[in-house]
């Protein structure tokens, strides 16, 4: 398809914002508002819009059907590898959402042995008492803290322990540290490895993963550990094949990664929630209460019903990840439009979930909306897409439901939280969600 036949394809942006826009979705650019810009862009174009800098094409898709093309990809034509290399390649590669295809399935089938039902009930097991030691000075003092670091060190040594085993002590400091200079460097706009700069930070903070990664290895091959490491090193298909030692320090190094920002990302989120809605903070007491057991158990995931619709409107109003970018490697179709191979082609969780045909009041913080009798997550298959979907659908995902269930579970028996009155957080929407002030919150033990 010629360059002339794509313009009359497709509604264009103007050229003016473009650079913007790339910036925020590859690049992070203004991270805080992703939503907005996305909103105005289909309300004034539909469902299908493309931008032009010189020969570069990038495609914004809205909508559940869009999502549901782009992730199930049945004619598998859409790349993760190739736009997510182009972000985070460089700090994170050869990670799993950086592969594709029969590659892809390969890592996939393998990685898969350390998210079984055994693998999660002995994550759980560990989990408990390192959640309750972590919490349990909250509510010194006045209890006033800010909410987002203390997830975040708790969520690192709950990772370091579970997936590496090991004890960060007084290094947790330091890591959480990395992982932000990661993350930070994985969305940079200025690519320069020159000391100072975000970029150059985060390449030095891959060295440090990749050093301790590779120092444990040989203890991790020869021993029979229960941590994802271990069980990484262990893992086979049936005809006998393993990771290389390469294949290990990339994917724990993804994993570490994404377990640790994501789940204190939806934790942060749903505090501040639960914060401002008190009366739903105290049926998710109640519930817990109920359980009659002071820790959560992988067994016990089903029971906490109304904590399990909370966590799903937060991931509908703060999703983790709010745009999943791909590259068609062949011409397609949507809605009567053709879009050209080369393109890059973004889906938006943040904006499908704030659709107003698919959801009653969708600025409204509503876990009513999950209810059985409501269930508006059901109304399309890829109207609710917080874990992605298809071939790349998040493996680890009843791993994050399992953190998040058991944290808040002793949360709520320990301490009723609360924000100053009139209080909004501050979001930051890109690269992860999370909030611009730390979330200040007052914990309060309870008697």
């Amino acid at each position: 398809m010629s360059p002339a036949a794509v313009s009359e394809a497709l509604r264009e942006v103007p050229h003016s914002g473009v650079t913007t826009l790339l910036r925020r979705v590859l690049r992070g650019g203004e991270r805080v508002d992703m939503l907005g810009p996305l909103q105005r862009m289909h309300e004034r174009y539909g469902n299908a819009v493309m931008h032009r800098v010189g020969s570069f094409r990038m495609v914004n898709l809205f909508g559940p059907d869009a999502n549901r093309l782009v992730l199930l990809d049945r004619e598998q034509i859409f790349s993760a590898r190739r736009p997510w290399t182009a972000i985070m390649g460089r700090i994170f590669p050869n990670g799993l959402l950086l592969r594709d295809g029969e590659e892809h399935k390969h890592h996939r089938k393998i990685m898969h042995e350390a998210f079984k039902r055994p693998a999660l009930r002995s994550y759980g097991e560990r989990m408990n008492p390192m959640i309750e030691a972590g919490i349990v000075d909250w509510g010194d003092a006045d209890g006033r803290r800010l909410a987002f670091p203390l997830f975040k060190e708790l969520t690192l040594d709950l990772a370091a322990s579970i997936f590496v085993g090991i004890d960060l002590g007084p290094e947790t400091t330091r890591m959480n540290r990395v992982f932000e200079d990661l993350v930070a460097a994985s969305m940079s706009r200025i690519r320069l490895p020159l000391p100072g700069l975000e970029f150059h930070r985060g390449l030095e903070g891959r060295k440090v993963l990749v050093r301790t990664f590779r120092e444990l290895l040989a203890r991790k091959r020869s021993e029979d550990g229960l941590d994802m490491f271990s069980r990484l090193c262990r893992a086979k298909t049936e005809t006998g094949e393993r990771f290389s030692d390469r294949d290990v320090v990339d994917h724990m190094s993804f994993l570490m990664m994404a377990a640790h920002d994501t789940t204190t990302s939806t934790l942060t989120s749903l505090t501040y929630e639960l914060a401002r809605h008190p009366a739903w903070q105290e049926r998710i007491r109640e519930e817990a209460r109920a359980i009659g057991t002071p820790w959560l158990a992988f067994e016990d995931l089903a029971r906490p019903v109304v904590l399990g619709w909370a966590m799903k409107e937060t991931l509908r109003r703060y999703p983790p990840l709010p745009v999943i970018p791909r590259v068609a490697t062949a011409d397609f179709a949507f809605e009567g439009q053709r879009i050209p191979a080369g393109a890059m082609v973004v889906i938006a969780p943040i904006h499908t979930h704030h659709l107003p045909e698919w959801w009653s009041a969708p600025t409204a913080w509503d876990p009513e909306r999950f209810r059985p009798e409501r269930a508006e997550d059901e109304r399309h298959t890829h109207c609710w897409i917080p874990f992605g979907g298809g071939p790349h659908h998040c493996l680890g995902l009843r791993f994050a439901e399992l953190q998040v269930k058991a944290i808040l579970h002793q949360l709520v028996l320990r301490y009723r939280w609360s924000v100053e009155p009139g209080y909004r957080m501050p979001v930051q929407q890109a690269p992860i969600s999370k909030p611009r002030d730390g979330l200040p919150v007052r914990f309060e033990r309870l008697a």
